[in-house]
């Protein structure tokens, strides 16, 4: 029985382009979830301040202390995340747009 022997060639990656509609649409989207992440954190942030901790040990005090900060603290960040980088890609598209106009204005 011989067993054929394909020779698999490498893929070429596919270059995709970047336009200054891409950017805009990744920059919108990552705004929207940046303004998701401040709606939750204020949501959960709210939910901590009307619920305290009720008990007499201190250990447990201490603990959910810790845990609720981290929880705020974690959501909180995405929205940092998330802002950098609808800010970035809004830069990066209006470069783009300065680029293209450059390359098609005539050179005198």
């Amino acid at each position: 029985m011989s067993e054929e022997k394909t020779v698999k060639k490498p893929e070429t990656p596919v270059k995709e382009t970047i336009t200054p509609l891409k950017c805009t649409i990744g920059a919108f989207l990552a705004g929207a979830m940046s303004y998701g992440s401040y709606n939750l954190t204020s949501a959960i942030a709210t939910t901590f301040a009307n619920k305290p901790i009720h008990t007499t040990n201190q250990i447990v005090a201490n603990i959910s202390s810790v845990v609720r900060s981290l929880v705020v603290g974690v959501v909180s960040l995405g929205i940092w995340v998330f802002g950098i980088v609808a800010i970035g890609l809004l830069a990066l598209g209006i470069q783009l747009l300065v680029q293209n106009s450059k390359k098609q204005s005539p050179n005198t």
